[in-house]
């Protein structure tokens, strides 16, 4: 099954929702967006949802911290204070800081903008992250635009490595854009919320529901992107 992260979490009772929709991961945005939070609200909000999930019995969740550009000691201090598994990150930042932060035992994804005019999957071979995560390109925004992309580029992006599809993906359009793009996970934010920062659960449940339903089998994998 297709790989599932909820992104842009700020409150517990959608944290909660995500994990027992069985989303594999859910994230926490440090960079400026709609749906920003502070790494102590992101603290409180993964350890009320981790005790809870390990007390109930879930499925394995992880949480992942989406960093633009941040400075590598800050993250790993933002890390240790949340409980992060896996950073992603969604700036210009170049390959060595990708090796830093593995190097110190993080899984990272790291996020590339494409689009029509901007095709960036060949940025991509410069790189050894965990995972890529490809997000659609609007100038003057590093994510979370609601717009998709053309997804056969995705696809291509497969030879580099694990490929997590984001950008404009919802309950209409997930299960297509995984038969075309084949991607080890998708990403979804916008489009599940009630406004920005507060999902719908019912999207959430439907959209975990339906990417799980289509896709690879990556089920031996217990975690995040591993």
């Amino acid at each position: 099954m297709t790989k599932v992260k909820i992104c842009g979490i700020t409150n517990v009772e959608d944290a909660a929702l995500a994990v027992a929709a069985g989303a594999d991961a859910i994230g926490f945005i440090f960079a400026e967006s709609p749906r920003r939070i502070s790494p102590h609200q992101a603290r409180d909000i993964w350890r009320a949802v981790d005790d809870k999930k390990h007390r109930e019995g879930k499925n394995p969740c992880v949480a992942v911290g989406v960093f633009v550009d941040e400075d590598p000691e800050h993250m790993v201090t933002v890390a240790q204070l949340v409980g992060l598994h896996v950073l992603q990150l969604h700036g210009s930042e170049p390959p060595e800081i990708v090796e830093k932060m593995c190097a110190l035992g993080f899984d990272v994804v790291k996020s590339f903008r494409v689009s029509a005019e901007k095709r960036s999957v060949a940025a991509l071979e410069a790189y050894h992250p965990t995972a890529f995560q490809l997000d659609t390109y609007v100038p003057g925004k590093p994510g979370g635009t609601g717009e998709t992309f053309d997804w056969r580029l995705a696809r291509e992006a497969n030879r580099c490595g694990r490929v997590i599809l984001s950008g404009g993906l919802g309950v209409d359009n997930v299960r297509e854009a995984i038969r075309v793009a084949a991607p080890y996970g998708v990403d979804a934010s916008s489009r599940l919320e009630v406004r920005p920062g507060v999902k719908d659960h019912d999207l959430v449940r439907a959209f975990v529901r339906l990417a799980k339903s289509v896709g690879p089998d990556v089920t031996e994998d217990k975690t995040w992107p591993r």
